[in-house]
């Protein structure tokens, strides 16, 4: 396990990084952009847990909290699986449990009702930018992530959308729906 001994170390005063191999990198390089998303996502979900929550979802959004750092450590490191193989499988479990009885969508949802199903619904959004940056990297040179945490990030998302729905269902706050044209 990596322990962190000083945080300003001055090496990225220059707009250069290392990766977690120690090759020096551009502050922009695609790996670190998919890494920082995905520690935006994180904290995001910080906030979301700032909130009060149920205990059964509190437990679960930590638990996703580590799972993401497991991914970036994946993607830090290529070749080296860190993500646990039945995270998405557990992620989809989750999904459908939360979903039952919150019936079919008739119109678009605006993202938003109460505070934790908007938090959960930005933590969505961010989500889906975190997968964009991690699925870049399949398609780029250099070290490819394996198929995982695509996959993790784009059943994380769909998630968060479904969270965003229960937690205004619990809150007894209507879904905002979309009206074209804002009528």
């Amino acid at each position: 396990m990596a322990r962190l001994t000083r945080i300003t170390t001055r090496s990225g005063d220059r707009g250069t990084t290392r990766l977690a191999d120690g090759r020096k990198v551009a502050k922009d390089d695609p790996r670190i952009e998919a890494l920082g998303a995905v520690d935006e996502l994180a904290s995001v979900l910080g906030v979301l847990l700032a909130e009060p929550l149920p205990p059964a979802i509190r437990r679960r959004l930590e638990r996703v909290q580590h799972h993401l750092l497991d991914l970036g450590a994946e993607i830090a490191l290529p070749g080296r699986a860190q993500l646990d193989p039945g995270a998405v499988a557990r992620l989809e479990r989750w999904q459908a449990a939360l979903g039952r009885g919150l019936g079919p969508l008739e119109e678009f949802l605006l993202p938003g009702g109460c505070r934790p199903a908007a938090l959960a619904h930005q933590a969505r959004a961010v989500c889906r930018r975190a997968e964009r940056r991690v699925a870049a990297l399949e398609r780029g040179h250099g070290p490819r992530p394996g198929p995982e945490p695509v996959r993790y990030l784009n059943r994380l998302s769909d998630l968060l959308f479904v969270l965003a729905r229960r937690l205004n269902r619990i809150a007894g706050v209507p879904e905002p729906l979309w009206s074209p044209g804002g009528r």
